[in-house]
């Protein structure tokens, strides 16, 4: 009798420690796919590479973006993926080779359905050979419909079907887009954690025709034409001071309680380059990256950078944590002051900094000479993902700066 209920009792013991097994993701390429407007699915690739003691790190792909995640927390059959500068995060369950769940951005309120699969490496499925190669510049109009329109300029580079490129606007890039042209159909993608941009058009061999779905939250229509010498404004002169100012002035706290102010003795007789941001902003991070490398590159006592932080985060204490977690992943060595929170509205961005015509854009730049004047204020950051328009940015912007430390 003792021997029967003893094999009982190991059958139960074996049972619930197979039962126990934790379950792991497996490693290798995924599809994910987050759902945006008009239940359209915005897809994107990753690895996942499982690196021991149920801990992984992730490579997300946007064309030639890798984006690397090392804050991963499972526990049993849940997951959730932090990504590694905004606050989006990737909520689900999951078995080995599917995660369910949802993309949350819990400061701007906004959730979206999400799923991946285990291996499958293509974004979008080809749908046939396509009619057209839409390498080239194309100017752009979004919302060509009502008196709301804007400009932009489409840049893209065709490989066989494959896509690759950026919408520029006067404001900044919609950074790395990666997609297909089949037949006579072109779809682009990107997803950073901050952005869910998701791109359809029916094309020819000089038009386009579509509509662009940022999370589930905007849709906009647009048309486009080619245009290989279709230019923007220039962003040097969108935003500007107003008649009566040469010098700017504000008095922002950082995230130690200190007020800081341009009026400083710390920034007497220096070139300072003042960055009117955000956490939340894509743009934003592309140029505090620049601005990161530029500083290590061309050390210099004579220069330095202050950002402005307009934040979406509802109380201090949680827009403090998200500047210092950018500043903390960055590597950001110079001031990031909170000039706003509880949200990101322009007009009062301007009222905080009234000499200026209106704050246009996040990021908007503003370069102070040694003598206090403002000398240059750029209206948004075209990013790496434009390519030559980026090198040439970086160029000028050098240029400039010596040009300011020589007087």
């Amino acid at each position: 009798m003792k021997h029967i209920f003893f094999i009982f009792f190991l059958c139960i013991l074996f049972n619930s420690c197979k039962d126990s097994e934790a379950v792991v993701l497996a490693e290798g390429m995924w599809l994910a796919e987050v759902e945006v407007g008009d239940d359209q699915s915005l897809p994107f690739n990753f690895s996942l590479k499982d690196t021991g003691n149920g801990e992984y790190v992730i490579e997300l792909y946007n064309s030639d973006e890798t984006i690397f995640i090392d804050e991963i927390k499972v526990k049993g059959d849940s997951v959730v993926i932090r990504m590694p500068v905004f606050e989006g995060y990737m909520a689900g369950k999951f078995n080995d080779k599917q995660i369910t769940g949802e993309f949350r951005k819990e400061n701007e309120e906004r959730v979206m359905p999400f799923r991946a699969e285990h291996g499958i490496d293509e974004r979008f499925k080809s749908e046939g050979i396509p009619n057209t190669n839409i390498s080239g510049d194309w100017e752009v109009v979004f919302k060509p419909e009502n008196g709301e329109s804007y400009m932009a300029k489409g840049i893209f580079k065709q490989v066989d079907d494959k896509v690759s490129g950026t919408f520029r606007t006067a404001t900044g890039d919609y950074r790395y887009l990666d997609g297909i042209n089949t037949v006579d159909s072109v779809k682009f993608s990107t997803f950073d954690g901050a952005r869910a941009y998701l791109f359809k058009a029916k094309t020819t061999d000089s038009t386009m025709v579509g509509v662009f779905y940022s999370g589930k939250h905007s849709k906009e229509f647009f048309v486009a034409k080619r245009n290989e010498n279709y230019e923007l404004p220039n962003s040097e002169t969108l935003t500007y001071m107003k008649k009566g100012y040469d010098k700017l002035s504000f008095s922002f706290p950082d995230s130690n309680g200190n007020i800081v102010s341009l009026s400083d003795p710390v920034f007497k007789d220096k070139v300072v380059i003042i960055q009117i941001m955000g956490t939340w902003c894509p743009n934003c991070l592309d140029e505090t990256k620049f601005l990161v490398d530029y500083l290590e590159k061309y050390s210099n006592e004579d220069i330095t950078v202050i950002a402005l932080a307009f934040e979406y985060a509802k109380t201090k204490e949680a827009a403090f944590k998200s500047i210092n977690r950018l500043k903390d992943r960055i590597g950001v060595q110079y001031p990031i002051l909170l000039a706003q929170y509880g949200g990101i509205d322009k007009e009062m961005a301007q009222k905080k900094l009234p000499m200026l015509n209106h704050v246009l854009s996040f990021p908007t730049t503003i370069i102070v000479g040694k003598k206090g004047e403002v000398q240059k204020i750029y209206t948004g950051f075209n990013g790496p993902a434009t390519g030559s328009h980026y090198d040439s940015f970086k160029k000028d912007f050098h240029s400039f700066i010596l040009q300011l430390l020589e007087v």
